[in-house]
């Protein structure tokens, strides 16, 4: 495993359990948005990446989708399982999806490309192409902007060792467009967040 995504593993683990307490809602837009996801889905079955304690996988269950929840914290995943349990969620990378190429009919990425060194974002996203079948639909979160900040610690103070991304939405766009996306745009979609079509 690569240095950066050891920190990120590592830093999730930490904070796991005081993440699940402190993060227990999503923003006005969440619900709107992930009904939109749902619908361009088509029964799915979709792909919570970066699920951490599995709030967002829960929804998406409750919107009556096959779901799997992946994140590379081992910590978060057992969360998951407390929290929300009866679901599938597994310890693993979105840079390296253990998946068959399109099985999927949506892949979300909820605020969790943001700690990906930049340069390694474009391995995620043909990872995310990869195992969308056709007309499948990916949804993107993230903070918006051209920052990098440097965490050493959060979620009621413990320590990480991560970095933030912020993005600007052409910059994400032309990633997915070279990973063979197409946006699809709607005025539902809020400005954190991207939506593309395989």
């Amino acid at each position: 495993m690569t240095d950066h995504l050891a920190d990120i593993r590592t830093s999730y683990d930490t904070v796991a359990v005081s993440y699940a307490e402190l993060v227990q809602e999503g923003p006005p837009f969440e619900a709107p948005t992930l009904d939109l996801f749902g619908k361009l889905a088509d029964g799915g079955p979709v792909l919570d990446v970066g699920c951490g304690p599995g709030r967002v996988v829960g929804l998406l269950a409750d919107r009556g989708l096959p779901v799997i929840g992946i994140d590379l914290s081992p910590g978060m995943i057992e969360v998951a399982r407390r929290d929300h349990p009866g679901l599938d969620y597994r310890v693993g990378s979105m840079t390296a999806l253990d998946l068959p190429d399109g099985e999927l009919g949506g892949v979300v990425s909820w605020w969790s490309v943001i700690h990906l060194p930049r340069d390694v974002v474009p391995q995620a996203f043909a990872e995310f192409y990869r195992v969308l079948r056709p007309g499948g639909v990916l949804l993107v979160g993230f903070h918006v902007g051209e920052e990098s900040t440097h965490k050493t610690s959060g979620y009621g103070g413990h320590p990480m060792n991560i970095y933030v991304h912020r993005w600007l939405p052409e910059g994400l766009t032309a990633i997915a467009v070279s990973a063979g996306f197409t946006p699809y745009l709607d005025s539902a979609i809020p400005d954190e967040c991207l939506m593309f079509r395989r």
